[in-house]
């Protein structure tokens, strides 16, 4: 490393590209530089700073070369094409390094049109590109219906006049060139129109058709005026459909931008004349770690260098920072000016807001549950600035009434998901000082000392403990673990006035704000509902247990079994109230009857106690 150092330092203060090697001298990064000295140097000092992406293609660094470039623009299009010829490991790729379909006519005898993923230097003449395969199927559809030109599979001259026509010839969408009735100029000439349609000038082939079929009427051929006629009429419906033809003609693009776990997805809405007509998907590769900025940089010079027609104007949620070279690559490429701009008010930010919604909508259609969960955790483990993975989660609540049944919960999560079988509840033994502080300290005292002790349930330290609370309740816990010797990170989980956890805090009162991230803000609310569900549950049967036959409790006489013969047979405590000595004698000892007969008679200021029993 102190070699590379070194040699970065010796790079002059000039605009150029930088290639990174590994120790197979294999390229895994490319980037541009304004200064070259600057920002290689970069990647070799203050690596603390480095994102975990950078952290980990700079540990594979073995050489560097870089390539002096005259200007930022010209360091610019060299990337672009070291990009597109080496694929580097660590710079944000297209996953689908597709180009984009162009129209190919043949130059043989008897032209044809077909699909071409590339333009080939075959003697072809190519059209395009356009925005997808099926589209340009479309115009290529649409233009042999105009000309009735043939669709079939069969190649002239060779299959003229071999077997019959086929059904495109009876339906009347082919002239049906295989019955040799129509000779190769006409062939051409029609092709010839054909092209001029893919050129957009469809009023010149109208007018030619027009001519022609004027000129069959006054040679009284009608039947060919019927056909020419035919044609032109198709020919003008076309033009209504302009935008069909010319698919790769558009006065706009809206591109968005959404990162999901593992995955970026860049979404590219196609305007013409103001209306959307199409759409375009593109995933990237290791897009978390890096800025949007970034990210758009990188996908716009791979997306429209490789063969996409170019639009007047794009709007991005945000500018790549080195927009001014960009935009002028991309002018150069169209042969006009291509302007990019981030509209920060009116109706085109909704538009980008349009294109983000369609983003995000995508990346998490493709987005499976474990990507999901890792970007969670990831994302909490860089927001707690903590070693480990959180893969466990222990989370602790307390519950209790004026500090009546005062109890404590423990719910488990291993990987984002809840581990019931391992949920605990703690009813406080310590009845001196009952509140939510000292409830706390013992539940989770006991929870450590049978770790401590061995026990089987408890065998498994969490990687991270939270705490419904703030950080006074977290640092209560704190004190707990280094009284233990177990250093565990500790966090209480805050809410807001509407009840939802809006923050982490540490036991020294430092808050982590958390709203940031969609995925953090749901996995720490989850967390804090269930742990709260669970202990405020185990709160309510144990008031309700006590609820139940509380005040026959204080009867002499009356013990667990007569109790519950009593509760099943009058199902309340106030039926028993009511009870007269000969229908309680029915059911306990006579003199125990009269007991609970007595007990009630001697409290009948009280009011009726209307619980019902539920207890088995």
């Amino acid at each position: 490393m102190t070699d590379l150092k070194q040699k970065a330092l010796s790079l002059p203060y000039q605009p150029g590209v930088y290639i990174m090697l590994d120790k197979i001298g294999e390229v895994i990064y490319v980037g541009k530089a304004k200064q070259l000295k600057n920002r290689v140097s970069q990647y070799f000092h203050d690596s603390a700073g480095h994102s975990a992406k950078t952290a980990a293609m700079v540990a594979l660094v073995h050489d560097f070369d870089v390539i002096v470039a005259d200007s930022e623009f010209e360091a610019l299009v060299l990337e672009c094409s070291l990009i597109k010829r080496h694929q580097p490991k660590y710079n944000i790729l297209l996953k689908d390094d597709k180009g984009y379909p162009f129209i190919r006519l043949s130059s043989e005898e008897y032209p044809r049109f077909s699909i071409s993923s590339r333009m080939e230097n075959d003697g072809a003449r190519y059209f395009g590109p356009y925005g997808g395969r099926s589209t340009t199927r479309e115009v290529i559809s649409a233009i042999q219906a105009a000309l009735r030109l043939p669709s079939c599979q069969r190649r002239f001259p060779r299959d003229i006049g071999r077997g019959r026509p086929c059904l495109n010839y009876h339906l009347n969408n082919c002239i049906g060139f295989c019955r040799g009735a129509v000779s190769g100029q006409e062939y051409r000439g029609m092709i010839g129109q054909a092209v001029m349609l893919l050129e957009g000038r469809h009023e010149k082939v109208a007018g030619e058709i027009r001519r022609q079929m004027e000129e069959a009427s006054q040679r009284l051929d009608f039947e060919n005026a019927a056909l020419l006629r035919d044609r032109y009429n198709a020919i003008m419906r076309l033009a209504e459909k302009q935008k069909v033809i010319s698919g790769c003609r558009m006065d706009m693009d809206v591109i968005g931008y959404y990162a999901a776990a593992a995955k970026g997805c860049v979404a590219v809405l196609h305007y013409d004349s103001g209306k959307l007509f199409s759409r375009d998907i593109e995933f990237v590769e290791s897009a978390l770690e890096d800025s949007p900025r970034e990210v758009l940089s990188a996908f716009i010079k791979q997306y429209y260098l490789l063969g996409r027609a170019l639009p007047r104007r794009i709007l991005l949620p945000c500018l790549p920072e080195d927009i001014e070279p960009v935009s002028r690559l991309l002018s150069e490429q169209a042969g006009r000016k291509v302007e990019l701009t981030a509209p920060q008010r009116g109706e085109r930010v909704s538009l980008v807001r349009l294109a983000e919604k369609n983003a995000e909508q995508e990346a998490e259609r493709v987005t499976t549950r474990e990507e999901r969960v890792d970007k969670a955790l990831k994302e909490l483990q860089k927001a707690l600035n903590i070693e480990t993975l959180p893969a466990r989660i222990e989370a602790f609540d307390v519950s209790n009434t004026s500090g009546g049944e005062i109890v404590a919960s423990m719910t488990v999560f291993v990987q984002a998901v809840p581990k019931k079988s391992e949920y605990r509840y703690f009813k406080m033994k310590e009845k001196e000082t009952q509140d939510d502080y000292h409830a706390m300290r013992e539940a989770v005292s006991r929870r450590m000392k049978r770790y401590l002790d061995k026990d089987a349930h408890f065998s498994c330290l969490p990687d991270v403990l939270f705490i419904d609370g703030g950080y006074a309740h977290a640092a209560t816990v704190k004190g707990v673990l280094d009284g233990l010797g177990i250093f565990i990170p500790v966090y209480g989980m805050v809410k807001d006035e509407r009840h939802r956890t809006r923050a982490l805090v540490t036991p020294k009162g430092e808050e982590i704000g958390i709203s940031g991230s969609t995925a953090l803000f749901s996995l720490v609310g989850r967390i804090q509902e269930e742990t709260h569900r669970f202990a405020i549950g185990y709160h309510r049967a144990l008031r309700a247990k006590r609820g139940y036959g509380s005040e026959l409790d204080t009867v002499k006489g009356v013990g667990k079994a007569r109790k519950m013969a009593l509760l099943r047979h009058f199902k309340s405590v106030a039926a028993i109230r009511r009870a007269a000595p000969d229908e309680l004698a029915a059911v306990v000892p006579a003199d125990t009857a009269q007991a609970v007969f007595l007990h009630f008679h001697a409290t009948e200021g009280k009011p009726p106690d209307e619980t019902p029993v539920n207890e088995e």
